[in-house]
């Protein structure tokens, strides 16, 4: 019987074959990536597996971005083409979430990513992202904010507009219908 945060057998089995199929569709994206060693690092790791599972049930494609040989790591982050789609019309963080008085969303980005067991996309990670393809087209995505400017209210996305990669600001209370977030987790 599978503990919480660990997924249940035919669940495991499908997640490994849709991310087998996506790692190799899209070997552009992991070059250096061998996936019978990815396969048997997930496997050893079901906590990280279950984390992959939440990125895929809401949306995000997720798919091994780098691996780095030397601390034998490979990180994944959603590649959905447009901001995951059960991940949007949240505030950044719970902190915004507790100040709006009227029309609160469901959840925070920091909060869901939290409870995902993954992290919000860097500014640097998210445009790493967009050297591998375009996304985000049609929505945006919350960034992890650098803390000077959360201290002040903010909060920082990411979009893809006019051929460009465009960083943004916001009041970190805000949210939008086409603002979701993107993940990063490191097995």
């Amino acid at each position: 019987m599978p503990t919480k945060n660990q997924l249940i057998q035919t669940q495991q089995t499908e997640l490994l074959e849709t991310l087998k199929t996506r790692f190799h569709k899209n070997k552009h994206r992991h070059k250096n990536a061998d996936w019978e060693k990815l396969q048997t690092k997930l496997l050893a790791n079901p906590e990280k597996l279950w984390s992959l599972h939440q990125m895929e049930t809401t949306g995000g494609e997720p798919d091994v971005i780098d691996y780095n040989s030397k601390t034998d790591t490979y990180t994944f982050f959603d590649c959905v083409p447009e901001s995951p789609k059960d991940r949007r019309s949240l505030c950044y963080d719970a902190e915004a979430l507790q100040a709006r008085k009227e029309n609160k969303p469901k959840n925070s980005a920091m909060e869901m990513a939290s409870q995902m067991g993954i992290i919000l996309l860097t500014e640097a990670q998210y445009k790493i992202l967009q050297n591998l393809g375009e996304f985000d087209l049609k929505t945006s995505s919350w960034l992890h904010t650098p803390a000077a400017i959360r201290q002040l209210g903010g909060a920082i996305f990411g979009d893809r507009r006019y051929n460009h990669v465009f960083t943004y600001h916001n009041g970190a209370s805000s949210y939008y219908a086409a603002r979701g977030f993107r993940g990063c987790l490191k097995v």
